[in-house]
């Protein structure tokens, strides 16, 4: 009888032959027992999937040619509903494992094993696997969080990196998986859905890298100004009524300054310099409460700086 895995990783990927070496490898440094791996990949030809078969002897994983499922989140959900364990996590096929990330997560499911969803910071890495930042959540360590201390935070900013969270497969089932029609913010929408299904647990380990370069989705995606502003304000739009009438009044200027201040920045980084002039102006308008929630929530600050330090150093 085969035993039933602790953990099911999912990695959807399209085109991740660049990447997708380096991040098995993170995982092969790991103790595989009890682990899952579905690897999911739509790619148009064969380069990825000679990749991932490398690695058969090495890892415990499933290979699954699907030229049909074109979106990661498509591809996610059908993942997590294939899943065999109990938790799941997320790795896209450019970011990384950290030594110690098998131990550290069964220690968390063994001492909050009622929680739906386990965050953790991450580090941020450039293109050559350079440590450039801390990827930080602004919550309390080692505390149960209720949906609606998480949301009133993070409907300010999605804070929440794609390959730490560890989420019961039950609680992704039950709110619906990831919404397929959000190509940008489908995981900053899946948090807070997940977090409306039970307890949620932040852990101050890094135990992963996000990687930053030019041809991410968070780069590419957010050129087109008027759908990555739609993008945000859908998630907004649908979790800020969850919060009692007091908290919205609170939250929401943040909250909608964020998503202003997002796209200049975007605007910014595409030439547009006089896009900071207007991202300044959104955040001073918001008053001095108003301002040290945003840039408490929004990590504004490490988020630039991370990418400011690859671009200066030609790792972008």
């Amino acid at each position: 009888m085969i035993e039933k895995p602790f953990l099911s990783v999912i990695m959807p990927v399209h085109e991740g032959a660049a990447w997708i070496g380096a991040t098995l490898d993170s995982l092969a440094a790991e103790p595989t027992d009890g682990l899952e791996i579905i690897v999911i990949d739509s790619s148009p030809t064969s380069a990825t999937a000679a990749v991932v078969e490398r690695f058969v002897h090495r890892l415990p994983l499933r290979l699954l040619r699907r030229r049909d499922l074109g979106q990661w989140q498509t591809k996610t959900n059908f993942g997590v509903e294939l899943a065999a364990a109990n938790h799941v996590c997320m790795l896209p096929s450019d970011d990384l494992w950290l030594p110690g990330r098998v131990e550290a997560i069964r220690r968390w499911l063994a001492d909050a094993p009622e929680a739906a969803l386990h965050l953790a910071p991450t580090a941020i890495v450039d293109r050559y696997g350079r440590r450039m930042g801390r990827w930080n959540c602004p919550l309390p360590a080692d505390e149960m969080l209720e949906a609606e201390f998480l949301l009133e935070r993070l409907l300010v900013q999605n804070f929440v990196s794609v390959p730490a969270p560890i989420f019961r497969r039950s609680a992704w089932l039950a709110c619906g998986g990831v919404d397929e029609k959000l190509w940008y913010t489908a995981d900053w929408d899946i948090w807070a859905k997940l977090a409306g299904t039970g307890p949620v647990i932040y852990h101050d380990e890094i135990t992963t890298a996000f990687r930053v370069h030019g041809s991410s989705l968070t780069v590419t995606g957010s050129r087109d100004a008027s759908e990555f502003r739609s993008q945000m304000q859908t998630v907004l739009e649908r979790h800020l009524p969850r919060l009692p009438a007091s908290s919205r009044r609170r939250i929401g200027p943040a909250a909608r300054a964020s998503i202003s201040v997002n796209v200049s920045l975007a605007a910014a980084s595409a030439g547009n310099l006089k896009a900071l002039v207007r991202a300044a102006g959104v955040v001073l308008s918001l008053g001095p409460i108003g301002m040290r929630r945003y840039l408490r929530d929004s990590r504004l600050r490490e988020r630039a700086v991370c990418r400011l330090r690859a671009k200066l150093t030609g790792a972008f």
